[in-house]
């Protein structure tokens, strides 16, 4: 009997030392108790740190950032101020600086992130994917994969179905690696690389940068358009819409020995009308103009041909081993954000943000006799399901004056600093000015355009 008594109670404490340690792991792994007052393990130190640089203001004129440099003696990082602001707090305001129209930085978004700071925040632990892979052995997230097929489904601008997809550091890394792709075809002399005038720069910056014995870049497009030459290799940069001036561009060159990269950055609904979804044999997209996220550089190729797909991919590998893993969580985190409400919440704020900002640019420069915009017709949207007016991301602008022959130093004179025309192939007579950037630096831009067109027609200004 003494003997089954002590068996008993030997198993009554293990059953108890059991559930003491079932008991304290919980707590561990989700709550800690102190006092009278339950409080979340790891991730509250990491909420409490982001909380509070988010509120630091900065008077409404720049932001503060959890890798910011630290004020002297305190554990709090400085303000980084917008252009034309300064001090501790960016309360001081630079009257006579000069507005920058150039960066393409789309911080137009940032308030839309603001108002969805909850369900965008996000907390990675320490140990998050240390691998160099997925795994299943790739470098893609196939859950974000997923997202971005949805997206296109939903806004209609893009065939995605039974095609591939290759993720890369923004659109920049893509542009390179499908220049690549395509001019791997054993051809006794490298593929000319083309685009048509303006067209964006880093096409020839970077084709010539990373020279190669496959391609050359030979730039104006029209120069090979009536060539009789159809055994000519030929890669075409298709932009739609175009950067700098807005234009659907399509596709110049036919023939059986021409290849086309469609860079589709800018075809959202935030910046011209969805007229049907895109259905080329290589597309480029972007986060950084989906939602506005540039700086966490993530982009995606949309890809028809198996044999050009496994060609980026491999170069994609060899590259960088693929996009970081913590881009792909957070770019994956956004998409969700846009996909809660179909995107209609992102896009109708995009759109009406751009679309005003054209609006007042549009009116001012129409008082003017000096500067012209470029043309866009208005076209039916089948996202917004209605006909709608283009709301660009840059403003193309002309100086009309003969003795104006350089457009750029016209406008840097009234302290406006945007891009020069000859970096776009085009002609002195064009610059053009970024509408994406903060208010602030929209609101001086037009500060700035409504004082020199005052100017011109010879009244005061203050």
């Amino acid at each position: 009997m003494a003997n089954i008594q002590s068996s008993n109670n030997n198993n009554k404490k293990y059953v108890l030392c059991l559930v003491c340690s079932l008991i304290l792991n919980l707590l561990f792994m989700t709550n800690l108790y102190v006092g009278s007052e339950w409080i979340q393990s790891w991730s509250s130190r990491a909420a409490k740190e982001a909380e509070a640089v988010a509120a630091i203001s900065c008077s409404g004129h720049g932001r503060a950032y959890l890798d910011g440099v630290l004020v002297d003696g305190q554990n709090q990082p400085v303000c980084e101020c917008n252009t034309c602001f300064s001090g501790t707090d960016c309360s001081l305001f630079l009257s006579d600086c000069d507005v920058n129209a150039d960066g393409g930085d789309p911080l137009f978004l940032e308030p839309f992130w603001m108002q969805n700071a909850a369900s965008s925040a996000l907390v990675v632990a320490g140990w998050h994917r240390m691998s160099y892979s997925y795994k299943d052995s790739s470098y893609i997230s196939q859950e974000l994969e997923t997202h971005i097929r949805k997206i296109h489904a939903i806004v209609g601008n893009a065939v995605t179905h039974k095609r591939f997809l290759v993720f890369g550091a923004g659109s920049t890394q893509l542009l390179n690696a499908a220049v690549h792709a395509l001019s791997l075809d054993n051809s006794s002399s490298p593929a000319r690389v083309v685009a048509s005038i303006p067209f964006y720069p880093l096409y020839e910056k970077q084709t010539v940068y990373f020279q190669s014995a496959d391609f050359k870049f030979e730039g104006d497009i029209s120069v090979w358009k009536n060539s009789s030459d159809t055994s000519m290799n030929l890669v075409e940069f298709v932009t739609a819409p175009n950067n700098p001036d807005g234009q659907m561009n399509k596709a110049v060159l036919k023939g059986p020995n021409t290849k086309t990269i469609h860079d589709h950055a800018y075809y959202w609904p935030h910046y011209t009308p969805i007229t049907a979804p895109a259905d080329g044999n290589l597309m480029i997209f972007t986060t950084s103009k989906l939602t506005g996220h540039a700086g966490s550089r993530f982009g995606w190729a949309v890809i028809k041909d198996e044999s050009v797909y496994q060609k980026m991919n491999d170069y994609m590998g060899v590259n960088t081993v693929g996009v970081s893993r913590d881009t792909q969580l957070r770019a994956l985190k956004l998409l969700k954000v846009v996909l809660e409400s179909g995107g209609r919440e992102i896009f109708e704020f995009g759109h009406n943000t751009m679309r005003n900002r054209w609006e007042k640019l549009s009116n001012t420069i129409s008082l003017s006799n000096r500067f012209t915009l470029q043309q866009i017709p208005p076209q039916y949207c089948t996202f917004f399901h209605k006909v709608r007016a283009s709301s660009p991301a840059f403003a193309w602008v002309k100086c009309e004056r003969e003795e104006d022959i350089n457009c750029y130093e016209v406008l840097k004179a009234a302290k406006i600093i945007g891009r020069a025309g000859r970096i776009f192939q085009g002609l002195d007579q064009y610059v053009r000015l970024s509408l994406l950037r903060s208010q602030d630096d929209f609101d001086l831009l037009i500060h700035r355009l409504i004082k020199l067109v005052l100017e011109e027609n010879g009244a005061k200004t203050m």
